[in-house]
């Protein structure tokens, strides 16, 4: 209600209009030309009460006191009453109380009206006009007025306490975009480590053993019929594994659709127990690898088993792609009861023409960003370098979080 209030400014323009000629018309009861000059300054300044309340207040305490200094009414009942049109002193009053900032405002407005009603009725202040006046009328006045100005603090309080809320349901709604922003960044984050270690690796293999299946194809045509397996399995995983990526992309709009959304829990179709595939696999490209594990898995959760599943993988297309075949590589895995630790050390002997030198390998790609990536949002740490000698090691940590 209050926001459909806020939305017609022309109201709160019309409601000033209103109270200004209320003023007005009871400024026309009065003969004396000073009457006039006076209530129609008190309804002009009205006009600006939301605007600069303190300002207006003080032009119509500064008029009510040149009204109160020139005031001769013939009529004992008007010379004893204020005048009509002083109500505006009351309107300004209670515009100071909801639309001032500062607190002080509202306590000095409250003051400067009850200092006008004492000086108006005229009871114990010697020499004034009213000196006879009557105490219940200086109660009446007073109590009309603090129950105005007790009126205004509650509408003031309503105000702040409303305008309280929106700020903070701007605030949440900010929050909550902000929040939403930063897990789409992270899911394409994670959804890019995805791509980059399905399509390097898949790849690393497949060119690998195309080019052994063309030197080998004359002389031994069964490795080549292997090599040439090893590329269509590697190349019908990859693809299984691009189709799930391309499910967990359609998600959102496949279920706007009527199809099952990909579930998060749907997403992790690999683990732990495809490493001696991953082995195999590079050891059909022309790698020498030793898988050594140590330890229970059992405690691993399913993201977790992807994450150690995804640095193995791609350490060893870094080693595919700089080391080249006939390097000697050594996995090993080590379960403890907290930790998972990851090592992959190779000798760096194989003979690939065009092989970089370690300072190209560390440089190079998205691969040691992609695994640093992944262990840092597990909470684990990743560190990977040139060996003493020759080779390439990869040592890695994983906290275990049990499922």
């Amino acid at each position: 209600m209050l926001r459909r209030i806020q939305a017609w400014p022309w109201i709160h323009t019309a409601y000033d209009i209103a109270l200004a000629a209320l003023v007005v018309g009871a400024t026309s009861r009065y003969g004396e030309e000073y009457d006039q000059l006076i209530g129609w300054g008190m309804a002009l300044a009205l006009l600006f009460r939301r605007r600069r309340p303190l300002t207006v207040m003080g032009v119509v305490s500064g008029l009510a006191l040149v009204q109160y200094v020139l005031a001769e009414y013939p009529d004992p009942m008007l010379a004893t009453a204020p005048a009509a049109y002083d109500a505006a002193l009351l309107i300004a009053m209670v515009s100071v109380v909801t639309h001032s900032r500062a607190m002080w405002h509202t306590y000095a407005a409250g003051a400067v009206v009850l200092l006008g009603v004492t000086v108006e009725s005229g009871v114990g202040l010697p020499g004034a006009r009213n000196a006879e006046g009557d105490a219940a009328d200086l109660v009446a006045y007073a109590g009309l007025c603090a129950a105005l100005w007790l009126t205004a603090m509650v509408l003031r309080t309503r105000r702040l306490y409303a305008a309280g809320l929106e700020e903070r349901a701007a605030t949440a709604e900010r929050e909550r975009e902000h929040l939403v922003r930063l897990a789409a960044a992270e899911e394409r984050a994670e959804i890019a480590r995805e791509l980059h270690d399905v399509v390097a690796h898949s790849l690393a293999v497949m060119i690998l053993q195309a080019d052994g299946a063309g030197y080998v194809l004359r002389s031994d045509p069964d490795r080549a019929g292997t090599a040439l397996k090893a590329i269509g399995d590697t190349g019908r995983d990859a693809l299984a594994d691009m189709h799930r990526i391309v499910r967990v992309l359609r998600g959102g709009r496949a279920s706007g659709q009527g199809e099952e959304p990909d579930t998060g829990a749907g997403r992790v179709r690999v683990s732990l127990d495809d490493l001696e595939t991953v082995a195999e696999r590079a050891r059909a490209a022309g790698l020498k690898v030793a898988l050594e594990v140590e330890g229970e898995r059992g405690g691993l959760s399913t993201a977790d088993e992807l994450t150690v599943l995804r640095v193995v993988q791609e350490s060893l297309t870094n080693v595919l792609r700089h080391a080249g075949p006939g390097a000697e590589v050594t996995i090993t895995l080590r379960f403890d009861e907290d930790l998972v630790l990851i090592g992959v050390v190779d000798d760096g002997a194989g003979k690939l023409a065009g092989s970089g030198s370690a300072a190209d390998r560390a440089g190079g790609g998205n691969g040691l960003i992609g695994m640093r990536e992944r262990l840092e949002v597990s909470g684990g740490s990743f560190t990977a370098g040139p060996r003493l000698g020759t080779g390439w090691q990869v040592a890695a940590e994983l906290p275990v979080r049990t499922t």
